[in-house]
């Protein structure tokens, strides 16, 4: 019985329109990761041999840049009501948020280069970018933008 309260408590974190949010600013951030991925690949680092180093280099990077503005825009509208309070609590948030940030773009970033053996990077990073994307989600609606206010 405990199991299947856990699978529907996740069940409902995910169904809400709180994912909605999650699932647009994700959105953006896709295209973002995936602009940078292609204007390092294609033209900023193209000169980078072998093309193995060139899309680790790139994918960083557009990691990176995509996490920073969806870090923003999920404090600003998808979690505003779970806001910190003052500067620590916006840097404690900002550290939670990139630590699981972290776990979610690892998970990315191997899967990006494993599928990428077999497909297109650009598909590879989609396919990657969509996983990540529960795992960021459901980290974060637990632990990083919990209500502060509950904890001691």
């Amino acid at each position: 019985m405990n199991i299947l309260y856990h699978r529907l408590n996740i069940l409902n974190r995910i169904i809400n329109p709180r994912f909605i949010k999650f699932g647009a600013v994700g959105g953006l951030g896709t295209l973002i990761n995936l602009s940078v991925l292609y204007i390092n690949q294609e033209f900023l680092l193209r000169d980078i041999d072998p093309k193995n180093r060139r899309l680790f280099l790139s994918l960083f990077i557009a990691i990176l840049i995509s996490t920073f503005n969806n870090y923003l825009w999920n404090r600003m509208w998808t979690w505003k009501d779970r806001k910190a309070l003052g500067i620590s609590g916006f840097f404690r948030q900002m550290i939670r948020y990139y630590i699981a940030c972290g776990v979610a773009i690892c998970f990315q970033y191997i899967f990006t280069i494993v599928f990428a053996i077999a497909i297109n990077y650009i598909f590879a990073n989609i396919l990657a970018i969509g996983l990540a994307a529960l795992l960021s989600y459901l980290l974060n609606d637990i632990w990083t933008f919990y209500p502060f206010s509950l904890e001691k």
